[in-house]
């Protein structure tokens, strides 16, 4: 039963029900005359949420709406989303958060999440008592320097952690009250940003150097003092800081990087679905990338492990993965190479794109460049030149980023391409078939991981996790869904694959040793009763 009564409950998020307040707790909690006559139910109250979010012009419009239920009523926006995730996740995420991000001062409502500026060093600990929840368990972080394919977005960038942790809740489960986006804001080199009278960021060109790190390590041993089992998520970190936070957090604290580890794992349980389709076994393709930041680095590893784990030798592992970046392709020969790109730097010329291409003859091609068109017409076409059924996934995000659009790479490989992206497409009629492309989306993985690893009380999360979520996410794709291009299980099932990759997760955490939690009869039926969902 609440504590609170009349307006007070009727302000607070998570205990406001709304119109679904029956005559008994309107006269419990002193709500009569408060709200109009009639008692609603949930599913009445979703109809309607949903008639207002569709009578939206625009899709920002509609990310707003959605925004203002989180403020007002908890339970029912959560519930709106797990009922709709497939037409509501594009808003509530990919795509629509970039541009939420972009004009986050100019949409701004109420507060949400934690900030912490340079202003701060020396006060994190004592400031996180002002944050009212004292179970938090999951905290998605940003310092706002790469938001998706957009740049330095700085304190703007807070709407990836709100919007990560919306899925946290939706896709797995994870309790909201368990739930903290967090804002390193330690300035922005985005000269419009500063400009803008409405911006509402430290206003100061980003601290770097060792005050930066001294900055991230007292939030780190602030957050682990207060809140010992918490699971600390980084979320788009310029490509030095993601790596270089990676290596210095993944082995003292419970912490993953979902860019390079998150991206890694739903792009490897692509390939390996897509070897169904192309009759290639995994272990003997040839994968090249376009863009070698953080993302694809973290997807080179993952894959190289995969393959070792399947039989191939660690070198020849490698020898089946190549990088072109904005230079061309990658080799040994090249001064300067930053670290991540020295294990797949070959003994080979110096040579662009189409060149290496036709060189190497990969099975499948992978963009991460946030530069669009980048697979164009011709990269297409060798692709399908050298292949039957090619490999083509273009990851970058938002939409607008993409290597090439779902549309022009079934029709420049005459319909034979196997076609994924980092952003929603919608199905294609092309060369005679019928394809419904589906989104490498990290949202298949990291709720799930998130969820197996905090219901253990993992003290760690590793690489093998990220593996067995991809293995786990791949064999939930039936065939039915291949027959018309897609890679990953329809967004309507994501709960059911969130738990799967919870359950794969968590087995690994009992198999390494890292739980901390007594291992149940029945892991999947815990882990499924913890899934919070909304309903009241």
């Amino acid at each position: 039963m609440s504590h609170l009564t009349g307006r007070s409950l009727l302000r607070d998020a998570s205990q406001n029900k709304g119109t679904a307040f029956t005559a008994e707790e309107r006269e419990a909690f002193k709500l009569r005359g408060l709200m109009p006559h009639n008692t609603c139910s949930q599913a009445i109250q979703v109809e309607r949420i949903m008639g207002h979010v569709r009578r939206k012009e625009s899709d920002i419009e509609r990310y707003i709406a959605l925004n203002a239920l989180q403020d007002r009523n908890e339970r029912l926006y959560y519930r709106t989303l797990i009922e709709h995730i497939e037409e509501l996740m594009p808003i509530v995420y990919t795509p629509t958060v970039g541009q939420a991000c972009k004009e986050f001062a100019h949409i701004y409502r109420n507060p949400k999440g934690f900030y912490i500026t340079p202003e701060d060093r020396g006060d994190i600990r004592r400031m996180l008592d002002n944050w009212t929840e004292e179970d938090v368990r999951v905290i998605v972080v940003t310092d706002g320097e790469r938001i998706l394919g957009l740049g330095d977005l700085g304190a703007n960038g807070m709407g990836i952690p709100i919007g990560k942790l919306a899925l946290y809740v939706a896709l797995a489960g994870v309790h909201p009250k368990w739930c903290m986006p967090v804002m390193l804001d330690v300035g922005t080199e985005n000269q419009g940003l500063l400009d803008d009278p409405l911006y509402m960021g430290y206003p100061h060109p980003r601290v770097r150097g060792q005050a930066y790190h001294d900055l991230v390590e007292e939030f780190v041993q602030a957050v682990t003092d207060k809140y010992p089992d918490i699971l600390i998520q980084f979320e788009d970190f310029k490509t030095e800081n993601a790596f270089g936070l990676l290596e210095e957090y993944r082995d003292r604290v419970f912490s993953f990087n979902d860019d390079i580890q998150g991206t890694a794992a739903v792009t490897l349980a692509g390939v390996l679905a897509s070897s169904r389709i192309s009759g290639v076994p995994f272990e003997e393709m040839r994968i090249m990338f376009l863009g070698a930041g953080s993302a694809a680095a973290g997807i080179g590893q993952l894959m190289a492990s995969a393959m070792q784990e399947r039989g191939v030798p660690h070198d020849d592992a490698f020898r089946r993965l190549w990088f072109v970046d904005s230079t061309g392709l990658v080799v040994r020969s090249r001064d300067g190479l930053a670290d991540h790109k020295l294990p797949f730097a070959h003994d080979h010329a110096p040579m662009q794109l189409l060149d290496a291409i036709q060189e190497v003859k990969p099975h499948v091609l992978i963009g991460a460049t946030g530069a669009p068109g980048t697979f164009t017409e011709e990269v297409v076409a060798l692709m399908s030149q050298l292949n039957d059924r090619p490999g083509i996934f273009a990851l970058s995000n938002p939409t607008a980023n993409a290597e090439c659009t779902a549309e022009e790479a079934y029709r420049w490989s005459e319909g034979r391409a196997i076609f994924a992206s980092g952003s929603p497409f919608a199905p294609v009629d092309a060369h005679g078939k019928h394809f419904e492309p589906t989104q490498a989306n990290n949202a298949y993985i990291f709720p799930g991981v998130g969820l197996g690893a905090v219901a253990v009380r993992a003290t760690r999360v590793t690489d093998s996790m990220f593996m067995a979520a991809a293995n786990a996410l791949a064999t939930m794709v039936d065939e039915e869904r291949l027959a018309v291009g897609g890679l990953f299980p329809p967004l309507t099932d994501i709960r059911e694959v969130s738990l799967e990759v919870a359950v794969a997760t968590a087995e690994v955490a009992y198999k390494e040793g890292l739980a901390r939690v007594d291992r149940p009869d029945d892991l999947r039926a815990m882990l499924a009763k913890m899934r919070y969902d909304g309903t009241y």
